[in-house]
């Protein structure tokens, strides 16, 4: 596959709890220069970040990131805030215990609330699939479907596992026509970008791959 092809569908992300504006800066310097799909950072830099790029480079964002508790209200107002201070695109998290619980129907009303608070930005739904069985997994490919959600992401990298490539394949089995799938967490090099890929990920959350390419080059 071609690198060019596979850094096109990359998330260059960066949400350590410790992350600083001079990283944020060299994140979105590789980005533009690599000409990734977005970068990923934390809602506090989005602003900056957004006002540093100048329109070259999607500003991508994370919401209820990563444990996904918060109330709706308060995802919808980061949501609001986010899309309001430059972000292209919000990453939520879903409220795992309605999971647990099979609360299905305040599980889609709340995608839908926080979609209707993106004002047209997209929104990628972060599943946290090793926190889930198959069937959780399955039933939340059919939610995110029917909630205009443009897309379904693996996990935040921060639950204790990421992306495998036997979730990347659930995903494209079940979710529909209108839902892509992000692979995030523990993509580690050039390999797994391109078997992730295969599999039906569009987007890829990872800072390795970039890094990967740079070690190339250098």
């Amino acid at each position: 596959m071609d690198l060019k092809e596979i850094l096109a569908k990359c998330d260059h992300t960066v949400l350590t709890q410790g992350a600083t504006w001079t990283e944020i800066q060299a994140l979105c310097d590789d980005g533009m220069k690599y000409h990734c799909a977005s970068v990923c950072i934390p809602a506090s830099y989005v602003k900056q970040a957004a006002e540093y790029v100048d329109g070259k480079l999607p500003i991508c964002t994370v919401i209820g990131f990563p444990n996904g508790y918060d109330t709706t209200a308060a995802k919808c107002f980061m949501a609001g805030d986010a899309v309001d201070n430059g972000a292209a695109e919000v990453d939520m998290v879903i409220n795992i215990g309605w999971v647990k619980d099979r609360r299905w129907d305040d599980i889609l009303a709340e995608i839908k609330a926080i979609k209707d608070a993106c004002k047209g930005k997209l929104l990628k739904v972060i599943i946290e699939c090793c926190l889930l069985t198959d069937e959780e997994k399955i039933k939340m490919c059919e939610i995110v479907t029917a909630s205009g959600a443009e897309y379904i992401k693996t996990s935040t990298g921060f639950g204790g596992g990421g992306a495998t490539r036997e979730d990347v394949a659930l995903f494209a089995k079940h979710v529909g026509p209108n839902v892509k799938i992000k692979a995030a967490g523990g993509i580690a090099d050039l390999k797994d970008a391109e078997d992730f890929i295969n599999l039906g990920a569009s987007r890829l959350g990872t800072s390795r791959i970039v890094k990967a390419v740079k070690a190339q080059e250098g």
